[in-house]
């Protein structure tokens, strides 16, 4: 990715930690899907979180938004325990997240789609809609100019009325990231942003990503598979296969570790491709 800069994870070292999950264990039916999973996110990163089909990549992410309940360990945001935190509780303590599979509201225009994301700011009330006129109405324009501020900043304005079921899949992904965006998160958690994109719509997906943490100082979780990406905008990675952490540190040390190497191309051709770096 040639105009997305690489970041050091000495920007944000010594940063307070933001997300911390110790000991995670998710299990279905006879299936360990997470195996004791420790990470931590700091305020400000963009860790990556990486690993082949099946690894417990979205498990784990489900386990920290609420939407699974783990079976062991626990999981803190800013120091507080979320751990049996439902969903919308978690969500209104500041996480926001996108989906592997989008979550867009068709019927729905672009602008409206996106001011969804601002529902755990609003505080509807049976008083706020007998006094519309005065109150709500006013609420109900502050966020609209919250969402025309994210619009041109994720440089949608001239899809902003547009049914959001007609436009391209690379904009609908850039939609639920400003959605995502909107809620003014404290832990952004971005599942596979980038998957069916082509070059172009990941190169500006990443750019959006980096300007989120480095203006607006947004701290990130992100699934992704193209390691181009990661390698360019993470500061840090954390590898899992079959549910375990098999390795953690700067993006192309941690991805290079040859357990990642042999998880994603076999034991096999794992010796192949070390035997060939070593020639």
């Amino acid at each position: 990715m040639n105009e997305v800069q690489y970041r050091s994870a000495a920007s944000v070292a010594g940063a307070p930690v933001a997300l911390s999950c110790t000991g995670i264990e998710r299990v279905f039916g006879g299936l360990r899907a997470l195996k004791g999973v420790s990470l931590d996110v700091r305020q400000g990163e963009i860790l990556g979180l990486v690993g082949p089909n099946g690894s417990g990549k979205t498990t784990m992410v489900n386990v920290i938004t609420g939407f699974y309940p783990p079976n062991a360990g626990k999981v803190s945001l800013f120091g507080e325990d979320i751990t049996a935190l439902k969903p919308h509780r978690v969500a209104a303590r500041g996480v926001a997240r996108t989906f592997q599979n989008l979550a867009l509201f068709k019927g729905m225009s672009v602008l409206d789609n996106i001011l969804i994301g601002r529902h755990t700011h609003m505080k509807p009330s049976a008083l706020g809609a007998l006094f519309y006129w005065w109150w709500a109405e006013r609420e109900e324009l502050a966020h609209r100019r919250v969402v025309e501020e994210m619009i041109e900043f994720m440089q949608l304005q001239d899809i902003r009325d547009e049914p959001v079921e007609v436009i391209p899949l690379g904009l609908q992904k850039r939609v639920e990231l400003a959605r995502a965006l909107v809620a003014e998160p404290r832990l952004l958690i971005l599942d596979e942003p980038m998957a069916g994109m082509n070059q172009e719509e990941k190169e500006y997906i990443a750019r959006f990503i980096l300007d989120a943490s480095e203006a607006r100082g947004v701290t990130t979780l992100i699934i992704e598979h193209h390691m181009d990406v990661v390698t360019s905008i993470c500061d840090r990675v954390v590898v899992l296969s079959y549910g375990e952490v098999i390795s953690e540190g700067e993006p192309q040390a941690a991805i290079s570790h040859p357990s990642v190497v042999s998880a994603y191309l076999g034991e096999r051709a794992a010796k192949r491709h070390q035997a060939g770096s070593t020639a």
